[in-house]
């Protein structure tokens, strides 16, 4: 037959299964490599994105199966009266513990109740209330930022209606707090399809790096343990809409991830470096102002009515001590440091430490802000993004598990080494074992404390060594794979790809652009014979 009139093709995209020894390995299993004379990109159905998505759903599927455990209702009677089975600590032993079954009794949502408005007492194992460090009654809040906390009020209005159906209809009855999981795992998991999507589009020529977010082990644990795909799905679309030049969304996306979880605003650090270094600081100002009109326009109505409430998100990240996956209390568990606050009181808030973690991580962005403002070529929008925060939970006091969901869209896009990323996502993904097992108690035949520890430093220094694989190829860009020698610039940045360097005449020498271009002298020409005298 002869040759399709249309003979198109997507010549630049980058082929894994002839550029990547895994990528190769794995098309081995539906046929081998791609072909050297195929048409790129002509596909109508499977195409590259909607082959990560279907993958993504497997791997959701499997963040599913490992929760499934503590999901298995028990009582009898109508689906409020039920529950799910947690008994013996089942939650540690079977590995899928998640926040959201807790939150569900522990924030008043069984009752109904609107959060930030309602209060509880936190009480000791007697039921006594507590006191904290200066004489006041404990009394507890939702502890969430709002966005999160009304995200938990809907799926708890869903999962009613779900149980008054059961009483009118003859459907199935599931426990209420295991359909308000159910329901708060597909809005997740939509999160997550989502942030598979924008990654995908991201990364350019190198789409189907995306596949690694798709199919990151991390999401097999850490999908469901909390809420953390709604503010990642936030971050990574802002980075998109950056990337196609909107700042006003890209600004209204970063103020709904702050919203919903803190981390979204790290996002600005890199921009205002990146702006700073190409003079387009106005679009920047676009941005950062949208984030903070949007956040403004979200929180203002449960700030003016719960303030109380409202701020107790704030009030218990200030008073929250060294989590136990800190890098703090891993030397704590090693060398027998009582840490920067022993003794402190009930909720009192741990000054030195908190003083510590800031000092830290502000010295860490000023280097990044160094690094960024002074390399020869200018640093790509990912690649800032993901040091500052992996720079945030390296210092921070608290790095929950599902906290490396954060950086997983932001490594592919920075770093699209594939062997690199899946052992530290591998790494970091089994530090949950031993959590749950060292949890679970030494006594009932789980793992001491250093057991998981060791994981846990394990997991640090794999972000560590990231971090200094993505500062060296800043400093050599010819080995970037995303620049590809030198032919794309930065996929992400925006109005920051191919800017020339325009910065501020107010910036010092010393934080400019460095010329370290090698300069190569021509050989020494024979001397000219010397010209006869003048006479």
């Amino acid at each position: 037959m002869p040759p399709a009139p249309d003979r198109r093709s997507v010549d630049d995209r980058d082929l894994p299964s002839r550029t990547d020894r895994i990528g190769a390995a794995l098309a081995e299993t539906v046929g081998g490599p791609v072909g050297r004379h195929a048409l790129i990109g002509r596909q109508r159905f499977m195409t590259p994105l909607r082959v990560m998505l279907v993958i993504a759903v497997v791997f959701l599927a499997l963040g599913y199966s490992t929760k499934a455990a503590c999901l298995q209702s028990t009582g009898t009677g109508s689906a409020d009266q039920r529950v799910a089975n947690w008994e013996n600590n089942r939650a540690y032993y079977e590995l899928c513990y998640s926040d959201t079954v807790p939150l569900y009794t522990a924030e008043l949502l069984n009752q109904g109740k609107f959060p930030y408005k309602s209060s509880w007492l936190e009480t000791d194992s007697s039921g006594e209330p507590r006191i904290t460090y200066d004489g006041q009654i404990a009394v507890r809040y939702m502890e969430y930022p709002v966005l999160t906390g009304l995200y938990q009020y809907v799926s708890m209005a869903l999962a009613k209606t779900y149980s008054a159906v059961t009483r009118a209809v003859s459907i199935p009855v599931i426990a209420e707090v295991v359909m308000f999981f159910n329901i708060a795992a597909v809005g997740l998991a939509l999160a997550w399809l989502a942030t598979v999507w924008a990654t995908a589009m991201l990364a350019g020529r190198r789409v189907w790096d995306g596949a690694l977010v798709a199919a990151s082990p991390l999401v097999v644990f850490q999908i469901f343990t909390n809420f953390d795909a709604l503010a990642t799905a936030f971050a990574v679309g802002a980075l998109l809409a950056w990337a196609r030049r909107r700042p006003v969304l890209a600004g209204a996306l970063i103020g709904l991830g702050v919203a919903a979880k803190l981390y979204p605003l790290l996002l600005l650090v890199p921009l205002v470096v990146l702006a700073v270094r190409t003079g387009r600081l106005r679009e920047v100002g676009k941005t950062a102002a949208t984030a903070a009109a949007t956040w403004l326009v979200v929180n203002l109505p449960i700030m003016a009515l719960f303030p109380r409430g409202w701020s107790e998100f704030f009030r218990l990240s200030t008073r929250r001590g060294d989590d136990m996956d800190s890098l703090y209390n891993v030397v704590k568990s090693f060398t027998g440091w009582r840490g920067f606050d022993p003794d402190l009181g009930f909720w009192q808030p741990p000054t030195v430490l908190n003083t510590v973690t800031a000092a830290l991580f502000a010295a860490c962005c000023i280097a990044i802000a160094y690094i960024a403002l002074t390399a020869r070529q200018r640093p790509r929008v990912a690649q800032l993004a993901f040091l500052v925060v992996a720079a945030f939970l390296l210092t921070n006091k608290v790095w929950s598990p599902q906290f490396s969901l954060w950086l997983v869209p932001l490594a592919v896009l920075a770093l699209p080494h594939r062997r690199i990323l899946l052992a530290w996502m591998t790494i970091d993904a089994l530090v949950w074992i031993p959590r749950m097992l060292y949890l679970y108690g030494e006594s009932n035949r789980g793992l001491p404390e250093q057991w998981f520890t060791a994981t846990v430093l394990l997991r640090d220094i794999a972000v560590i060594t990231l971090c200094a694989l993505v500062i060296r190829q800043i400093y050599r860009p010819a080995q970037d794979l995303v620049r590809w020698g030198g032919r794309v610039d930065d996929p992400a940045g925006g109005v920051f790809d191919r800017a020339p360097d325009d910065p501020p005449r107010w910036l010092p020498d010393w934080l400019r652009p460095s010329d370290r271009r090698v300069r190569v002298s021509a050989a020494p020409a024979a001397p000219e014979a010397e010209p006869a005298p003048v006479r």
